[in-house]
C-alpha cells in the first residue's frame, strides 16, 4: 500500500498513477477525484480505494484533501452532531461537481439517506473490534481502580462503566497520535477503533482488543464506505471501479447493523452497539443498547438465510440504493424491533442525526 508520505505530487502525469491535491481539481477525462479529509488515518485509508480505482479503470486518480468541521472544532462531537460532522464536508464537494468519489469511515456515515448521492462500494471490511492502549500488558479488568480512560464515544464510554464502574472516563478528541500521546500523560488508557491503528501500522500500541460479543462496536465499524452522485452511476468509469471496490459480505453486515441503527432512529452517536457475520450461509445480527451510565443494556440477536454468491447484499454495487436483496435491511429492521419492544427507547437516547 502507498503510504501517505510516498503519494506522488500532482505535477506527475504518468496513466494510472495516485496523487495528493491539496486543492481543488478540475474535472478531466483521464482523472478520477477522490475526497478525503486531512488526517493520517483519512489518507491511508483512502490511498487503498484509490489504488483500487486506478488498478481497475487504468486512469490517474487524485487525493483530494477536503477540510471539515470536526478536524477544525475541538468541541466534543456530541455537541458538533456526532462523527456525521466529518461527512458533511465531503458530500457537498461530492454535490459540487469537485471531486468523483467520496470515502468515510464507515462508522461516522448517518444512515438516513442523501439526495443525490448513493453508497456505491463498501471495500472489505477489516477488524471491526474496539481496542484499548495502554501501558504493554494491561486490559481493562486489570487497569487500577479509579482509572482513567479517555474516549469521545458514548458507547464506549457505556460499555467501559458496565464492566468497571470504578474507573472515570474522560472526553477524547484529536488524531490518533495526539489520543495515544495522552496515555501515561493525563490518562492510563483510550479506547480507538483496532482498525484505525491497524491502517496506519500502530497495532503495536494496543494492550488488548475487546470482543465483539462483549463489546459490539458501531454499525459499519472497520469498514470504508465510497460514496458518489447518483447521475454517475451510469458513467463506465465509476461503475466500473465501484465493482472492483465493493466486497459483498462486507457490504451486508455493514448494512445489516446500519439499517438496525436507523430502525432504533438513533444517531451515530448514540450508546448502541452492533455486530453482524456471514457464517455457514447464515446471516447473524446481535446488538445492544445501553444506559449511558453502562448499568443497564438491552440485547437482541437475530439470522436469516444468506450466501453471497447468490447477490444478497442489501444494495449492488453501482445501482441505485434499495435496488438489491432486502435481507440485510429486512434483518437489521428485525433486530431493532424486539430491542425497542424491551424497552430501548426508555434506556437511552436514541434520537439523533440519522
Amino acid at each position: 500500500m502507498t503510504t501517505p508520505s510516498s503519494i506522488d505530487t500532482v505535477s506527475d502525469t504518468q496513466p494510472g498513477r495516485v496523487f495528493r491535491s491539496d486543492g481543488p481539481l478540475a474535472a478531466s477525462p483521464t482523472t478520477l477525484r477522490v475526497a478525503t479529509r486531512g488526517s493520517r488515518l483519512a489518507v491511508t485509508q483512502t490511498t487503498t480505494v484509490a489504488e483500487g480505482i486506478a488498478a481497475a479503470t487504468g486512469l490517474d486518480v487524485a487525493i483530494v484533501i477536503v477540510r471539515t468541521q470536526g478536524d477544525i472544532s475541538r468541541a466534543p462531537l456530541a455537541q458538533l452532531g456526532g462523527t456525521g460532522v466529518f461527512v458533511s464536508a465531503l458530500r457537498e464537494a461530492l454535490l459540487a461537481g469537485e471531486c468523483d468519489f467520496a470515502v468515510h469511515s464507515l462508522k461516522d456515515l448517518p444512515t438516513g439517506p442523501c439526495p443525490g448521492i448513493a453508497l456505491g462500494a463498501i471495500p472489505p471490511r477489516a477488524d471491526a473490534r474496539d481496542a484499548l492502549c495502554a501501558r504493554p500488558g494491561k486490559t481493562l479488568a486489570s487497569l487500577a481502580p479509579g482509572a482513567r480512560v479517555g474516549t469521545g464515544s458514548p458507547r464506549r464510554a457505556a460499555q467501559v462503566l458496565a464492566r468497571r464502574p470504578d474507573l472515570e472516563v474522560v472526553d477524547l478528541r484529536g488524531n490518533v497520535d495526539t489520543r495515544l500521546a495522552r496515555v501515561e500523560n493525563d490518562l492510563d488508557a483510550v479506547i480507538l477503533a483496532a482498525a484505525g491503528l491497524d491502517r496506519i501500522d500502530r497495532g503495536e500500541a494496543i494492550s488488548e482488543r475487546f470482543s465483539l460479543a462483549e463489546a459490539p462496536t458501531a454499525a459499519g465499524q472497520g469498514a470504508l464506505a465510497v460514496e458518489v452522485r447518483e447521475e454517475d452511476l451510469l458513467d463506465t468509469r465509476v461503475s466500473v471501479a465501484l465493482a472492483a471496490l465493493d466486497d459483498p459480505v462486507s457490504r451486508a453486515t455493514a448494512n445489516a447493523e446500519r439499517e438496525m441503527l436507523n430502525a432504533l432512529e438513533a444517531g451515530c452517536a448514540a450508546p448502541v452497539g452492533a455486530a453482524a457475520s456471514a457464517d455457514d450461509g447464515r446471516l447473524s445480527l446481535r446488538a445492544t443498547v445501553y444506559r449511558l451510565d453502562g448499568s443497564a443494556s438491552l440485547t437482541a440477536e437475530a439470522s436469516v438465510p444468506w450466501t453471497a454468491s447468490g447477490g444478497a447484499a442489501a444494495d449492488s454495487p453501482g445501482m441505485p440504493p434499495g435496488s438489491g436483496s432486502p435481507l440485510p435491511a429486512n434483518l437489521g429492521r428485525e433486530v431493532a424491533a424486539d430491542l425497542l419492544n424491551q424497552g430501548a427507547a426508555a434506556l437511552a437516547p436514541l434520537g439523533g442525526p440519522q
